[in-house]
């Protein structure tokens, strides 16, 4: 499973990297990383067939992860299937204007990756 994942701080792919070394040696899961929403959408012009699902964080500068929401569901619509919503503020206006737009899921940081796997492990 392709997964792109979308956050502005760099150090959430070695994050990643770390806590999905098994599954990514292994060839179930394999990551690529855009450090903006404006990323974001440039890598799925190119890769929209491949990516699966797309977990974005909300708070970025520039375009917000809920922006990119936008974009993807409204630019976007056949790929990714799934958007999962990260965010450090687990308040419910973000958890609700997500939901609405389209998003498959929503998890709070410091992500639990235990739960995080098992979620991805279902899609498969």
């Amino acid at each position: 499973m392709k997964i792109l994942v979308v956050d502005d701080e760099e150090d959430v792919k070695s994050l990643f990297e770390q806590k999905f070394r098994k599954e990514i040696r292994s060839g179930q899961f394999e990551f690529s990383f855009s450090f903006s929403g404006e990323e974001a959408l440039s890598y799925l012009e190119d890769h929209s067939s491949e990516v699966v699902m797309i977990l974005s964080d909300i708070n970025m500068p520039g375009m917000s992860g809920i922006e990119l929401l936008k974009k993807i569901r409204s630019e976007h619509p056949a790929a990714p299937p799934q958007v999962m919503m990260i965010t450090a503020y687990g308040d419910s206006a973000n958890h609700d204007q997500a939901m609405q737009l389209g998003a498959d899921d929503f998890l709070t940081k410091p992500v639990n990756f235990v739960e995080l796997k098992e979620k991805l492990l279902s899609i498969l």
